[in-house]
């Protein structure tokens, strides 16, 4: 059965936490988004970066705000208790250019991430 629009829009609300805790550098939002066991996997600067989704809150906290960043969520599937959502990101931390995947579970009736996995672009990699 297909997904309704209404669960990819409380799919696309969910990721948007995401979204505004980069935007804003406080963690705080993704803390409602991720679970608790949530998962980190992703190539930083050429360096393995994984584990609990802790070391992304750091990141967020430390790195901060900018004016400049930018982002796009897209909800690329939808099923009765599990999507997959793509964010773009340009300019985190005013410098770096992120694709992330969310892999969401609908758990007690929300939308919560389980996973995240991302690539760095390549033009941003500092050296």
């Amino acid at each position: 059965m297909r997904a309704t629009l209404k669960d990819y829009q409380d799919v696309e609300k969910a990721a948007m936490n995401f979204v505004k805790s980069v935007a804003e550098g406080n963690s705080k939002y993704a803390k409602e988004l991720f679970t608790d066991e949530a998962v980190l996997f992703g190539i930083l600067n050429g360096e393995l970066e994984h584990g609990s989704i802790e070391q992304f809150y750091r990141n967020v906290d430390t790195v901060g705000a900018d004016a400049n960043f930018k982002a796009r969520v897209d909800v690329i599937t939808v099923e009765e208790t599990l999507a997959v959502v793509r964010v773009l990101e340009e300019g985190w931390g005013g410098k770096i250019d992120f694709t992330d995947y969310l892999l969401l579970l609908k758990l007690n009736g929300e939308w919560k991430c389980v996973a995240k996995a991302y690539n760095q672009n390549s033009n941003t990699i500092q050296k």
